[in-house]
């Protein structure tokens, strides 16, 4: 979409694209976690939060009826959560970035994370066209005894059509802050000039995924047994996907994972948040209502 300096027939471009906010304020009212205040601005549209079991948590579905980023669009969106709360934020289908001849699409999230907060992000893939432009960042600020996990996956483009790594510009920052002041970057640019030129090992790849778990509460011996539970789910997979795990700066794991389907990088996912849930709170993957 595109808007104009003026009417005058001829006259140039002065804006493209559209500046879309989402603001999403979660608190905890007895057992549940409920959507308190929010507001939102087109291309942004407001799903209803909703409970997907008996965990009390909230899930709310990022919706964006345009079907995908248009160059110029600049979303953003800052979500909160009170003590205690728990969200988990979705989409219903993968991002879909569209081909771009100058401005870039860009999206802004910020999230904040209350005392003794979970904040679930997991998205559906994002799918960079042929030609596209894109830049996101992700900051999170962690209080005392709050969880994140943040699983961020980029397909290579649109790999029906051929169009593996021909996207023109890809560029993306996570960082996790933590109440001591201590922080997880991650940062990153990919411009491929031809095919599989420009992106590294990841060439011969179809899906990167990174997975983020951070938490100031489990403790060394805590983070050792969830790195050894998420190492044995990728080398279970290993015929499947390339990946590893780490253990940061900051008390926590990153995953890395490399896969080449979409089912592929689905399954590996589904078993290691699996893992963490069952091994941090006992809890099972909720099934996710797409609509």
């Amino acid at each position: 979409m595109t808007g104009t300096g003026g009417t005058a027939a001829g006259e140039k471009t002065s804006s493209v694209g559209l500046d879309g906010e989402l603001v999403l304020d979660y608190v905890r009212r007895g057992s549940r976690t409920v959507l308190a205040r929010s507001r939102s601005r087109s291309p942004w549209h407001l799903s209803p939060s909703m409970a997907l079991d008996e965990t009390g948590s909230a899930c709310t579905f990022l919706l964006n009826p345009s079907g995908g980023l248009v160059g110029g669009d600049r979303l953003s969106l800052c979500a909160t959560l009170g003590a205690d709360a728990h969200a988990i934020l979705s989409t219903p289908s993968a991002n879909r970035v569209y081909r771009s001849l100058g401005e870039p699409s860009v999206q802004s999230v910020e999230l904040t994370v209350g005392p003794g907060a979970i904040l679930e992000w997991v998205p559906e893939v994002t799918i960079p066209f042929a030609g596209s432009r894109y830049r996101q960042t992700i900051h999170a600020a962690l209080a005392p005894g709050a969880t994140i996990v943040i699983w961020d996956a980029i397909a290579s483009g649109r790999i029906a059509r051929g169009e593996r790594w021909s996207f023109t510009e890809l560029s993306n920052e996570i960082r996790i802050t933590t109440a001591s002041g201590g922080s997880l970057l991650e940062r990153g640019c990919l411009t491929p000039t031809s095919n599989e030129d420009g992106v590294g090992l990841a060439g011969g790849w179809d899906y990167v995924a990174s997975l983020y778990l951070v938490n100031d509460q489990a403790g060394a011996e805590g983070w050792e047994r969830m790195e050894e539970s998420l190492s044995g789910v990728l080398a279970d997979c290993s015929e499947r996907v390339l990946g590893g795990v780490s253990q940061p700066a900051v008390p926590g794991v990153a995953v890395k994972v490399l896969a080449r389907s979409a089912p592929d990088l689905d399954a590996v996912w589904q078993a290691l948040w699996s893992v963490i849930r069952g091994q941090l709170w006992g809890f099972q993957v909720p099934a996710l209502r797409r609509y």
